[in-house]
């Protein structure tokens, strides 16, 4: 029984600490606002606006009752070890560590919401796989990627689709953009971004010789323009004739827009769109969400703090390694948490990647308070 209570002191003081960083009074005050709100007459004549309240409110709701049921189980918990006699009743002694044992479980997966409190942490994210040198092999590799990030999601019940594919010379594919919306879909998988290395025998050269390919994953939270504003001086903006498939297909006008952000030397483009001003608006948006993603990996505090350098350092840093040959393994290197369940993995089982993910946004030991 000593052992109990002490499980149960620790979680006590953890749920403590959690609460207070959660300001779950205000999560809570919050919610009721939100409600009353809800609750006017002309509360849905702006469509827009009032899904995105209604989309708050139910992911506040979520999490103070998730937290609060926790809180009551525990302190319910905490009240029988007073009653139990630990000579005397044995089952109940059994049932009671078995009860605080998955308290701790529960606790494990409760606790990652700490970590994902972030602006834009439950913003849907644009997922975008890119084949990296390595010809066919990498191709193929992003295919796998691509295969894999939408299992992942579609398992985690979050609504995804395909926006655009460049599909490879001879399989797989150049690259691919998925839109995916979920509960913080960008606070998860926005721990995902950097390149993945893969080695194997190649399948598509007579010799099966072992190939190294590269593929480099986007994620970045969308961003609307009217969320953000970007200095009109920081900008250069070009605009081309979007390329076609020839005869018809081919736009004849100079309706693609290329923008470059010039502090940091991103680029975006967009010739998806019939005129120039959606082509605009499409390519703006892309650059809110990559200087967006690339401020909150540095935790700063303006997007007017990002320069060059920023993204020389820290875009497109290597962050895992899958190895079918010689032998089964999945390496993070962040982390250094592995796994021989590589099948699993490449399947997007959530079972396998959401201990990625968790690691990764627990390596720096403290919840995010930005």
């Amino acid at each position: 029984m000593h052992q109990v209570i002490e499980k149960i002191t620790a979680l006590e003081k953890e749920l403590k600490d959690a609460l207070s960083f959660l300001k779950i009074e205000e999560l809570e005050t919050r919610a009721t606002e939100i409600e009353a709100k809800m609750q006017a007459p002309d509360f849905w004549n702006n469509q827009v606006k009032a899904q995105e309240c209604s989309k708050e409110h139910g992911l506040l709701r979520q999490k103070i009752k998730e937290w609060r049921q926790f809180e009551e189980d525990l302190k319910y918990a905490g009240e029988l070890t007073k009653v139990v006699n630990d000579v005397k009743d044995d089952e109940e002694v059994k049932e009671l560590k078995a009860d605080v044992d998955e308290l701790e479980k529960r606790y494990e997966k409760l606790e990652i919401q700490l970590y994902l409190s972030g602006k834009y942490d439950t913003y849907p994210v644009l997922l975008s796989v890119h084949a990296g040198a390595g010809g066919t092999d990498a191709s193929d590799w992003a295919e796998m990627i691509l295969r894999m990030y939408t299992r992942y999601a579609e398992a985690k019940g979050w609504k995804v689709v395909l926006q655009d594919r460049s599909l490879g010379e001879e399989a797989g594919i150049k690259s691919a953009t998925l839109r995916i919306e979920g509960e913080y879909t960008y606070g998860f998988l926005k721990e995902e971004a950097g390149v993945h290395r893969l080695v194997r025998l190649s399948p598509f050269n007579t010799k099966h010789t072992r190939e190294t390919s590269f593929c480099l994953v986007d994620i970045v939270p969308e961003i609307s323009e009217s969320e953000v504003k970007i200095d009109e001086e920081e900008l250069r903006i070009d605009v081309f004739r979007s390329g076609g498939a020839g005869g018809q297909a081919v736009n004849k006008t100079d309706s693609a827009v290329r923008i470059t952000h010039l502090p940091t030397g991103f680029v975006v483009q967009c010739q998806n769109e019939r005129s120039q001003l959606q082509n605009k608006e499409q390519a703006m948006k892309a650059l809110l969400s990559k200087l967006i993603a690339l401020q909150e990996k540095l935790q700063l505090k303006e997007l007017g703090d990002l320069r060059g350098e920023h993204v020389q350092n820290s875009w497109g840093n290597q962050i895992r390694s899958y190895v079918l040959h010689p032998y089964q393994m999945v390496k993070d290197h962040r982390t250094d948490y592995e796994t021989s369940r590589v099948e699993l993995v490449l399947d997007g089982d959530p079972n396998e990647l959401d201990v990625f993910i968790e690691k990764a946004l627990k390596k720096d030991k403290k919840p995010s308070s930005s």
